[in-house]
């Protein structure tokens, strides 16, 4: 044994090997918590250890035991087993004598194994238990829908020795506004002639002390803090505190803790950190690991993790749907970055899954007060255990939304929150359906360029009545600061790295739960190999390179909307890095930054941001379109220097003084103006702000698209037949005088048409909706937000649309005109597919471009939306022109 933060403490650890036996009797019968129980059976685990982490019990529910042999030397007046975390349900054992129990899977816990210990060898024995049925458990992600289930002893364990009386509990609470520090300090035992020495320091210099009166078992004083330096994630300065428990002179106890001096606050339109403005730049971080699930593979995992998010610009990291390890906790206070906590979810409303709830999420308060990185608690996640099913989102008399009962029992958790950490902001239910919050935060899920004007309407509305987030304002909507705290695209992994780091599939391939294909990812070579990807892509490694690209152009669109507007006081992104089958991260499951994504997110991430806004992304040559600038600038200083840019049909520059903390805006900056002879084909427009030692660069892409009318006559109807006329192009009105027919519906006339050898065109609606036809079957789109979207892939490889894009993606040169249908149930050895589009595991593939024989004739589906901007829009007009001559 070792001392640990005094002579008056003895710290052993037990980690290393235990024994581990599932329990056959199912926890029924109990006897193998006796030191003479046949454990011949049992298996050699390494704990911390979770039994999920065997494949022999990947999917087993119910009781498991652990056991070693301690030996102990009798030092210490009392003596206690202290477990960080263990899922779910322990009950402890010393020599047979059951010396505790504790109920719940993420939090630390001690039992006093005082009476039960005596010295030399000692065996202590754990129970654990994690039923099958979930539903008043906060479980996180655990099981159906989401991942693997954990369970078992999956934090450190320690023996420690103490005083009879000593220091239980250190409180620091900080007050910027005259730079001191209260130091509360709970003692177990007898304290009524003891009090408590409290010393601060800084860098092992003393900077404060004083001495405080116990009796009662807790005392308080105030220390003030000379030159105080206050805790940024730029400089994350702590201070240690030593609490020396003194009878007389005579020292009992002592112990050791940090804090930070940091404030966290809001005035209803942005939030403040130690009273300077903040923009949260964060990631969504479910700590799921490869092999290890809840625990990291590395001793170092978590500075790694911290580290790299600052250098993808992050400033915050939202531990979703579970407390974190409190090891990440000290990696985030002593390296720099923001934690947002919450505790996990049950499934149901219940008097008991309220109850545990509310104590994890007291348990998360007590352990991490000190922590400065913690700034942010939710209480609940998108009604999940409080009104919502996971896998129905429908609207129910049950909902929040709803259920007046249940907005007063979150209002009143919300006020209790408040009083047990008033350090920090507290948001009530993440995403939705507010009550009574001090974040008003948003789920939106919008994908860019697809749906990049939907999602820029969205944030208006968002802007213009924030009240509709709430179910009912019992604090106001006002008050309380937007953020948009998940969004994201996927990209999918590197299929071959994954396969080469487990030896094969991933267990969590095949989730009993995971049913659709777009989440299963078992199944996917066969769907791959059903669809025309092995004709568009190389290989897998080609594949993910577009995919990966696609993500990292959506993400790039959606933020910088964000950033650019005013009303949004930060983000965060879905998420920072894969897991299990959903891959939406910055980094992939193994926590390596995706190749083909990472810098251009650093760009858009980053604390400035140089913004291209331009009219278009697409024009025709001979067009001229402006482009404002914006300097987005999250830090507080002011930049003085130049911008610079260049792209098709200009270049130059011009000085610029930017503002501290905001968006400075340098409207029509840039005249974008190529010449008539251009051909199709796409560029780059980049722009550098070089303000002295900081130099930020950006780039847009614009597509100079060039187009010219068929040679033919073309059978049109309405709203297409008046645009073709005006663009030049020959209609008519008798299908008999027709080469090819445009048209939005295949009726009786065009289908024979087309039965003796004509082409038909078949485009949308001017909704954008495709009528329904006996030549195709549809699949309708969201025409907003859209988690199968954000998930999806839409590819080319046609020498139709070769210079329309920049690569195997159909990207921005499509701006506005995005499908709202698609065309399924394809046969890629008969039908011409130039475009296609999947979603997730290789799922729901289908096409907005597609050409299919018809009798002697053909018929093309295209549902792109063209239909009302030909003539108008540039690629509009080039790709309805280039199909009518084709056809």
């Amino acid at each position: 044994m070792k001392s640990s933060s005094g002579e008056s403490r003895v710290t052993e650890s037990l980690d290393g090997e235990w024994q581990f036996l599932i329990d056959p009797d199912d926890g029924e019968g109990g006897t193998l918590s006796e030191p003479g129980a046949d454990w011949s059976d049992a298996e050699r685990v390494s704990v911390p250890h979770a039994w999920q982490e065997d494949e022999a019990h990947r999917e087993y529910t119910g009781t498991a035991w652990y056991r070693r042999t301690v030996e102990y030397d009798g030092a210490g007046d009392r003596v206690f087993l202290r477990f960080g975390a263990v899922d779910y349900e322990a009950t402890v054992y010393v020599d047979g004598q059951r010396v505790g129990t504790n109920r719940d899977g993420y939090l630390p816990f001690e039992v006093e194994a005082t009476d039960a210990l005596s010295s030399g060898e000692n065996v202590v024995a754990v129970e654990v238990t994690d039923p099958a049925d979930l539903s008043e458990i906060p479980h996180g992600k655990q099981g159906a829908p989401w991942y693997t289930r954990v369970s078992g002893i999956w934090q450190s364990v320690t023996l420690e020795a103490r005083p009879e009386r000593f220091v239980d509990d250190v409180r620091v609470t900080p007050d910027l506004d005259d730079d001191t520090a209260t130091v509360e300090v709970t003692v177990d035992g007898d304290a009524s002639d003891l009090d408590a020495a409290v010393t601060v320091s800084r860098d092992g210099e003393e900077v404060a002390a004083a001495t405080c009166d116990v009796d009662g078992g807790v005392g308080s004083c105030t220390v003030s803090i000379p030159d105080a330096d206050y805790w940024t994630p730029e400089n994350p300065v702590l201070y240690d505190v030593g609490v020396e428990l003194r009878a007389g002179d005579e020292a009992v106890d002592a112990t050791e803790t940090y804090f930070g001096m940091r404030s966290v606050g809001t005035d209803g339109d942005r939030l403040y950190l130690n009273g300077e403005p903040l923009y949260v730049r964060g990631a969504l971080d479910q700590a799921y690991y490869p092999d290890t699930l809840y625990r990291p593979f590395d001793d170092d995992l978590y500075e790694y993790e911290v580290r790299t998010a600052k250098e993808l610009g992050f400033n915050m990291l939202r531990k979703h749907i579970k407390p974190a390890h409190p090891d990440f906790v000290e990696a985030a206070d002593r390296l720099g970055i923001l934690v947002w906590q919450e505790p996990a979810n049950p499934t149901i409303y219940s008097e008991r899954s309220k109850r545990e709830v509310r104590e994890q999420f007291r348990g998360m308060v007590d352990r991490d007060y000190n922590s400065p990185s913690v700034v942010a608690w939710s209480l609940y996640n998108e009604e999940w255990g409080i009104g919502l099913d996971q896998e129905d989102y429908s609207d129910h008399e049950d909902r929040l939304w709803n259920d007046e009962e249940k907005q007063d029992y979150l209002t009143e958790l919300f006020h209790e929150a408040k009083e047990w950490d008033p350090t920090r902001l507290v948001c009530d239910n993440s995403g939705w359906a507010h009550v009574a919050t001090e974040i008003n935060d948003y789920h939106e899920y919008y994908v860019s360029p697809d749906r990049a004007e939907p999602w820029a309407d969205a944030l208006d509305e968002i802007a213009a009545n924030p009240g509709d987030n709430y179910a009912t304002e019992n604090t106001p909507a006002e008050d309380a600061p937007i953020l948009v705290s998940e969004f994201g695209t996927w990209g999918f992994p590197d299929l071959p790295k994954l396969r080469e780091h487990y030896g094969g599939d991933p267990s969590w391939f095949s989730h009993d739960f995971l049913e659709d294909p777009l989440k299963r990812p078992q199944g996917v070579d066969e769907r791959y190999e059903a669809t025309d990807l092995p004709d568009v892509f190389d290989d897998y490694d080609d594949l993910t390179a577009a995919w990966q690209r696609r993500e990292a152009v959506s993400l790039h669109g959606v933020i910088e909307e964000m950033r650019t507007h005013e009303a949004v006081a930060g983000y965060v992104v879905t998420e920072f890095s894969d897991i299990e089958w959903e891959f939406n991260g910055i980094l992939d499951y193994l926590r390596d930054p995706k190749e083909h994504l990472a810098d251009e997110f650093a760009t858009v991430n980053s604390e400035v941001l140089v913004a291209i806004d331009a009219e278009t992304h697409v024009l025709a040559p001979g067009d001229e379109i402006t482009a404002d600038v914006h300097v987005v600038n999250d830090t507080t200083e002011t930049l003085e220097g130049e911008l610079r840019w260049s792209g098709p049909g200009t270049e130059g520059e011009q000085s610029v003084s930017v503002d501290g903390f905001g968006t400075t805006t340098v409207e029509g900056a840039i005249t974008l103006a190529p010449t008539g002879d251009d051909a199709t084909d796409h560029h780059s427009l980049d722009v550098t702000l070089d303000a002295g030692d900081r130099e930020v660069s950006n780039e847009e892409p614009v597509f100079v698209v060039a187009s010219e009318a068929p040679d033919r006559t073309v059978y049109a109807d309405e709203p297409l037949a008046a645009a073709l006329e005006t663009g030049g192009v020959a209609v008519t009105d008798d299908l008999d005088e027709a080469d090819v027919a445009a048209v939005t519906e295949v009726d009786a006339d065009v289908s024979a048409f087309v039965e003796a050898g004509g082409s038909a065109l078949v485009v949308p609606e001017p909704d954008g909706r495709m009528t329904e036809s006996d030549a195709f079957d549809y699949r309708s789109l969201p025409a907003g937000e859209s988690w199968n979207l954000v998930s999806s892939l839409l590819y080319q490889d046609s020498d139709l649309l070769a210079d329309l894009c920049a690569d195997a993606r159909v990207g921005w040169a499509f701006e506005d005109l995005f499908p709202h249908d698609l065309a399924e149930d394809l046969d890629e050895s008969t039908d011409e597919i130039h475009v296609g589009s999947v979603e997730g595991w290789i799922a729901n593939w289908g096409s907005p471009l597609v050409v299919r024989d018809r009798g002697d004739g053909r018929v093309c589906s295209c549902t792109f939306r063209v239909t009302d901007r030909y003539g108008e829009h540039p690629t509009a007009t080039a790709l309805v022109d280039r199909l009518l001559g084709e056809l």
